[in-house]
């Protein structure tokens, strides 16, 4: 069992239960899924490139990514129906925990100028999007084999009803909110 996962059962419950005073122990807030996305524009055209993102999500996350293709044709873009855009992983349960635990506490310090992580990022109902600019920050990135320096958006799935409830589950992780 991973220490986020035990750090939740047995401290973030009882810590949100009394802070939002709920009567049933099911309403408690907690993480659903993390779903990992990676924009990849330039694979339509190669597939070295979705190949690439492919092998450094896995790395990152330690689970095979779906490569995500566009549903529509747009001229503009130069881009068809059907075309690799992207590749993206969602994760639950104990693998869900090992990422938050790694995000949390390794990647996040790497980042420069790291002065937290924005508030304004949830949905309303309790979701929260994160958007990080370099796949470099995660210890499992090599400068040397990186093809393409990209970004990727992390987004956490709560139970949570209001953003108030999933910001106290997510902070009691130890997520590091801007102040």
């Amino acid at each position: 069992m991973s220490n986020f996962k035990k750090l939740y059962n047995e401290e973030i419950t009882k810590k949100l239960a009394d802070e939002f005073k709920y009567s049933s122990s099911m309403e408690i807030p907690r993480l659903e899924k993390i779903v990992v996305n990676m924009g990849v524009g330039e694979g339509s055209k190669d597939s070295k490139f979705i190949e690439a993102a492919v092998k450094d999500l896995e790395q990152i996350v330690g689970q095979k990514p779906v490569v995500t293709k566009a549903r529509k044709s747009i001229a503009s873009f130069k881009l068809r129906e059907g075309q690799p855009v992207g590749v993206k992983v969602t994760l639950r349960n104990e693998n869900m925990y090992v990422f938050l635990e790694k995000l949390i506490k390794v990647a996040l310090p790497r980042v420069r100028d790291f002065r937290g992580v924005s508030k304004t990022a949830f949905d309303g109902k309790g979701n929260y999007t994160l958007g990080i600019k370099e796949q470099l920050i995660f210890p499992e990135i090599e400068y040397d084999n990186v093809v393409k320096v990209r970004g990727m958006d992390i987004v956490f799935v709560t139970s949570a009803k209001t953003n108030e409830e999933a910001e106290s589950l997510l902070r009691a992780f130890g997520m590091p909110f801007r102040n």
